[in-house]
This record gives C-alpha cells, structure tokens and sequence, in this order.
C-alpha cells in the first residue's frame, strides 16, 4: 500500500512543479512590470530634465556682480477628488501617479521652491469642513517636501469657488492652510502671488479687499525701484529692486488660444472657442490693472489646463502652466526656472505619457495570456515552432 501511495505521488510532482514555475514567472514578470511603471518610470522621464542655464552676471556700467540662480518649480491644476466625484479607483491612481511624479522630481532635480499656481482641489468650492480636512491632509502627504525646501500656492477657483460661490468663509479656509501672502522675495526676486478669483471688478468686499492689497504691493514695489530714503516710502525695509513675477490662476485676457503651439497646447479644434472673461481669463480690465500696477517681467499662470505663450503689449511674457494631473491630459508637465534678480530663463519637463503606460500593460496582459496558454500546451510555442520549421527546411 505505501509504495503504491509512493508513486501516486511521484505521478503528480512533476504537473506540481510546472506549475510553481509557471506560477513564479507570472509573479516575477507582473512584479518587474509593476516596479517600472509605478516607479521607475518616473525617474526615467524625470532624469532627463535638467535646470535652464541662465546669465548669472550683471552689470551696473561701473561693475560686474555675480547674481544669486533660484531654482523654482511651477505646476498647476493638481485637481484632488473629493469625496463627491471621481471613482475611488481613479483618486488613488491619480493621486499615485502625481505622488510618485513630484517626490521624484524633488529627488532628482533638488528645486529650491515649488509654486502651485490654483486648483489644488477638484471640490474645495462646495467641501464640507470634514472633507476639506481629508483633502488636505493627502495633499501634505503627497507634496511633503524637505524644510529647505518652500511651497508656496495660490487660489484657483476649484479651491475657494467661482466669483460668485466665493466667500469669506472659504478664502479664509484656504489661506489657513496656505498663508494669505501675496508677496514673496527670495535671493533678490520679488514674486506676486495674487488670488485672480477675486478680481471681478463687480465691488465685492472680498474683490475691494484684494485690490487694496495689489495697490499695497504697488506701492512697496514701486518705492524699491525710487532712490533709497525717498520720503514718499517710509522708513519700512525696501525690497528688491527687481521687476516682479507674477503668479495666479486665471491667465490674463486673451481671446483664445489660436495663437498657441506645441504638443501640450490645446486640442487644435478647441483654439479657436472664444474665451469668457471672468471665467476662462481675466477681464480686460484686470489684466490692464494688474500690468499697471505690478510691471511684471514675467506671468504664469494656470486653469485652461494646456500650455501657451503668449506676450502682452508686445513685451510681457506670460506662460500658461499645463495641469499636473493625468486626469486632464495624457502628457501633464511642470515647467522648471532658473531666475535672477535680472533675467530668467524656463525649461518644461514632461512626465511619463499615460497612453505608453497604458500599452506596456497591455503588452505585458498578452505576453502573460500566451505564456500560460503554451505553457499548458494550448498554444504552440512560437520559438518551438520557428525551430521545428528550419529543421524541416535542414531535412529536405
């Protein structure tokens, strides 16, 4: 009886050990699939970005001086679901993907300060308190940064509303989370971060009160370009003297984007669509008021989700940040800047395409199906079947 139990055994140990070895290739190759696209995906795209070299010496006409280079990171539109829209499958890829996509670039690239130009949240216009909190709490997880390194971001209107579902309540929410600065100045560079929601024009407390802060930031502006000690400012401590720039969400007033390039522009079909003021863009009068007043040397901003270049009044650049989320295009990017207190100069740094993810699954699903379906002999091997054929050929 046992040596009959002994070679039933060793009848099935063979089928049992096919098996196990088809079962660790499966697990090894849907594990190295698994660690390229979820991982080092990223640091491929990512390692081929490097910092825009830029002019680091100026001149006063009597001496050179050697500038200060800040390495600045701009993205926008992140857009983190809530808890109303957006299938939890789609939230946790997304905000993997982005995770992922900005802990590799502050790896790889060691950028001294990232700017959010709005939109950080897809629901932060209706959230409830309890919402808000959790929005907020994965969005510390997912863009913790080192402490020498600063973030800095600016309302969009997914986060506090639209003009007309805005509110104190939800600007103040913001700014708690996000600090209420408008101005900010580092190694010599004055940046202007405004919250474009608020500039409707129509006299509302909220709108009153950010106009009186541009004109504030005006005015503290304009004093550093005056002669030192001039009475008009004050004995307060001067800023930089360097032309401000300018960072908000709504872009400042174009008419569309038929003038707009490149493979993150905007679909070809969808250039054309007028844009509406107060809603796409800014006003005419505040893209005017805010020109006026602040004299940037450059303008990002964020919202349409597709990139553009455009130049207003011939000669202030403005550059429309593409979003940062998969959710909104196949190629998202963030645009990386090497700026002085003189000059500047950007680079744009594209992620991983999803479309290429999307395939190398679908290759892999393939390869997978017919590796088990000819490991079972359900499909003739191809490379058997290449071999058995030259033999054949040898034979004639």
């Amino acid at each position: 009886m046992a040596m009959i139990e002994l070679g039933f055994g060793r009848q099935n140990f063979h089928p049992l050990k096919r098996k196990s070895s088809l079962l660790l290739k499966l697990i090894a190759v849907v594990f190295a699939v698994l660690l390229f696209c979820e991982f080092l995906i990223y640091y491929l795209a990512i390692f081929q970005c490097n910092w825009p070299e830029v002019k680091t010496t100026a001149s006063d006409g009597e001496q050179t001086t050697r500038e200060p280079v800040l390495k600045a990171m701009f993205l926008a539109d992140t857009h983190l679901l809530g808890e109303f829209l957006g299938h939890w499958l789609d939230k946790l890829r997304r905000e993997w993907q982005m995770e992922r996509a900005f802990q590799t670039a502050l790896w790889l690239l060691q950028p001294e300060v990232v700017f959010i130009l709005g939109d950080i949240f897809d629901e932060g216009k209706w959230s409830t308190p309890e919402a808000w909190a959790d929005d907020v709490e994965r969005f510390q997880k997912m863009f913790r940064h080192p402490s020498h390194v600063q973030l800095k971001v600016v309302a969009g209107n997914h986060d506090i509303g639209f003009h007309y579902e805005m509110n104190t309540y939800k600007v103040e929410r913001f700014e708690k989370v996000f600090s209420s600065e408008r101005l900010f100045s580092w190694k010599g560079i004055n940046f202007v971060m405004v919250n474009s929601v608020a500039l409707n024009g129509d006299g509302c407390g909220i709108c009153s009160e950010t106009e009186a802060e541009l004109i504030e930031v005006s005015h503290r502006l304009n004093c550093s370009r005056e002669a030192r000690g001039s009475s008009r400012c004050g004995p307060g401590p001067l800023l930089p003297t360097s032309a401000p720039v300018l960072l908000q969400h709504y872009p400042l007033y174009r008419r569309s984007d038929a003038n707009c390039s490149g493979e993150d522009a905007a679909p070809a079909e969808e250039r054309d669509i007028p844009f509406k003021e107060n809603y796409d863009v800014l006003s005419r009068e505040a893209s005017q008021k805010l020109l006026w007043w602040l004299q940037p040397r450059l303008v990002l901003s964020g919202h349409t989700h597709s990139a553009c270049e455009v130049h207003h009044g011939g000669r202030v650049p403005e550059l429309s940040v593409p979003s940062f989320s998969w959710r909104n295009r196949n190629n998202p990017s963030f645009i990386m800047g090497s700026i002085t207190p003189t000059d500047y100069t950007l680079s744009k740094c594209y992620l991983p395409r999803e479309d290429v993810v999307l395939i190398i699954y679908c290759g892999v699903v393939g390869f997978l199906v017919v590796l088990t379906l000819t490991h079972f002999g359900l499909l003739a091997s191809p490379f058997l079947s290449g071999l058995n054929l030259l033999g054949k050929r040898k034979t004639r």
